[in-house]
């Protein structure tokens, strides 16, 4: 195993974002539709917040339905991505090792970090990138 193996490795870097003026629908959509946990929620390059599948299973059935109109939308209505999405955010650059990585989600019980280069996001870094890194190894 590499000790000083950069993250920009495993990241993801085909980013789904979202914006601010995004509806909580459209993000139940992006969630199934790319069977993914967490969309960074951006305002032009910048990463402002990060919204999880488990905040919108907080204040809604999402998970009872697999169907993309489900019966979240008026609920989905009460409340804006930016009520919802973590805010202060934990970043890491592209030149963190994968070993710092995983020091910080295991410490922080994080399931992802935004990749941020120079206020830009670059990518995106999961617990299921860090296991499947591993696996390589084996």
């Amino acid at each position: 195993m590499k000790r000083r193996t950069p993250v920009s490795e495993i990241m993801s870097k085909d980013i789904i974002a979202l914006r601010r003026s995004d509806t909580l629908e459209r993000a139940e959509i992006l969630f199934k539709r790319h069977n993914i946990r967490h969309i960074p929620v951006v305002s032009r390059e910048s990463i402002i917040g990060m919204l999880s599948y488990t905040d919108l299973l907080r204040i809604s059935f999402a998970d009872a339905t697999d169907d993309e109109n489900s019966i979240d939308t008026i609920v989905y209505n009460m409340f804006t991505i930016e009520q919802v999405m973590t805010k202060n955010l934990v970043s890491v650059s592209s030149s963190t090792t994968i070993k710092e990585v995983a020091e910080i989600l295991a410490k922080n019980e994080f399931h992802a970090l935004p990749v941020v280069d120079d206020s830009i996001l670059v990518g995106i870094v999961t617990t299921t990138d860090l296991i499947n890194y591993l696996l390589k190894q084996y």
